[in-house]
């Protein structure tokens, strides 16, 4: 492999970056950030490579979830605490569902950007450059907003660091209280037309935590059920500032991105000779990328082969986002080469962006049980190939929108209008995602059980 630098991106081919009208402006953001403290820290980060080592040799799960795109207009505390709340929630009951640990990786604390199919939209005969996530450009529709500001940069800096100082908070301030989660759980239940479906695995909950109670396992006496640790995640899309939040580690010598624990690499951008590979390939925090129906498995050993050349357990997330139609048909290819190579990957399940669809109305809308059902067939495929599923990828909120089809609560297209609040793609509410909690709960144990 030819040298690494943080910077050697530059010299490679590049997709889906924005267009600064000024070089010079943009040069200036980035010195500033190089001057920032680092995000996240490098001890952290490699606290998560080795959770996700565990995961990888079926020891554990990886559940990352939260927003398609953060927006500046909609950071408040109240926000970040409900997907706070959510994410510990479906956790609970996966660790129960499992009898394994749960790493939990939010997307959260610098998801502002987002890849586009198109550089720009025409609405009314008025053609714009199209909307890029609000690191980069504002979401209305008019020539101020939508070019590129490198300004916006350090917006998503500051934010991104006051959702951090929240987010560590929560974890380590009582909310994360395994009896509060669980509480919040049986009103879920209580309150779900599919009660009788999920009262089982609430009530078994339930009894486990008595039983450690007997036992003298409390919240006061043991910091585990009063205490959580949160990871955070983002697309590294923009690469300028992944370059200026790169730092070199004191303790080992070792280059990471640390604006994130964990990024990833999308569909559009994990071409094998462009920037965005290249700028991973160096970087030691662990990597995901996400994998489409049309991939070859040849494609995914090229990828392992530069991102992660020493085949080490933890690096390496594979994330995959087929579509309820096509995943039965397209994964098993690529599990039987990766298990064949004797590659160490978590295999992570992505049923969202495959399964998007517009509605009669116009709006992007994914069904939940197009969502379920790529998730079954996700399981039915590790299972059949005797390989391990490691994780979902969910984008989703606490908030109580419409914005996803179907469900216990029965969405229906007339109703996405209510509160359709997303800036980009549809996102599961925080019923929805209980319910597919609860309802892949048993593909988990089946998952777990196969493993001896």
């Amino acid at each position: 492999m030819t040298h690494w630098s943080a910077r050697s991106w530059r010299d490679k081919p590049i997709q889906q970056q924005p267009q600064y009208p000024s070089a010079q402006q943009l040069q200036q953001v980035e010195q500033q950030l190089k001057s920032f403290p680092p995000l996240v820290f490098a001890e952290e980060i490699r606290a998560l490579r080795k959770q996700l080592a565990q995961v990888s040799l079926g020891q554990g799960f990886l559940l990352q979830g939260g927003d398609c795109a953060e927006s500046f207009s909609d950071f408040t505390a109240p926000k970040i605490r409900d997907t706070f709340k959510v994410i510990l929630q479906m956790a609970i009951v996966m660790t129960f569902a499992g009898s394994c640990p749960v790493t939990k990786v939010a997307r959260m604390a610098g998801q502002y950007a987002k890849p586009r199919s198109s550089d720009t939209e025409t609405q009314d005969g008025v053609e714009l450059p199209i909307y890029r996530g609000d690191i980069i450009n504002g979401v209305d529709f008019n020539e101020d907003q939508r070019i590129a500001d490198p300004q916006r940069m350090l917006q998503a800096y500051h934010h991104s660091a006051a959702t951090l100082n929240l987010l560590r908070a929560f974890a380590q301030g009582g909310l994360a209280d395994l009896h509060k989660v669980h509480k919040w759980n049986m009103s879920f239940v209580a309150a779900n037309p599919l009660k009788e479906q999920y009262l089982q695995v609430a009530e078994q909950i339930q009894s486990a935590l008595k039983f450690m109670e007997v036992l003298g396992i409390t919240s006061a006496t043991n910091a585990t059920i009063h205490e959580t640790q949160l990871f955070t995640s983002h697309e590294a899309l923009l690469l300028p500032y992944e370059e200026a939040l790169t730092r070199t580690d004191t303790l080992t010598g070792l280059p990471y991105d640390c604006s994130a624990h964990m990024v990833w690499i999308g569909e559009r951008t994990r071409q094998l000779d462009h920037a965005h590979v290249e700028f991973m390939r160096g970087i030691h925090n662990p990597v995901g990328v996400k994998i489409g129906p049309t991939t070859k498995p040849d494609d995914v050993i090229r990828l392992l082969d530069v991102l992660n050349p020493d085949n080490e357990a933890g690096r390496m997330t594979l994330i995959t986002r087929m579509g309820a139609n096509n995943l039965a048909e397209a994964l098993p290819h690529l599990v039987r080469k990766v298990k064949a190579e004797g590659r160490h990957v978590v295999w992570s399940s992505d049923p969202m962006h495959g399964n998007t669809v517009k509605a009669d109305n116009g709006l992007k809308t994914r069904n939940f049980d197009a969502i379920h059902q790529e998730l079954r067939q996700f399981f039915a495929v590790h299972q059949a190939e005797g390989t391990y599923p490691g994780g979902v990828h969910l984008e989703m909120t606490g908030e109580d929108v419409t914005e996803c089809t179907g469900g216990a609560y029965q969405i229906s297209e007339k109703d996405l209008t209510q509160r359709y609040r997303t800036q980009c793609d549809p996102r599961l509410n925080a019923d929805q995602v209980l319910e597919l909690a609860f309802l892949v709960a048993d593909s988990l144990k089946e998952a777990r059980q196969g493993r001896g």
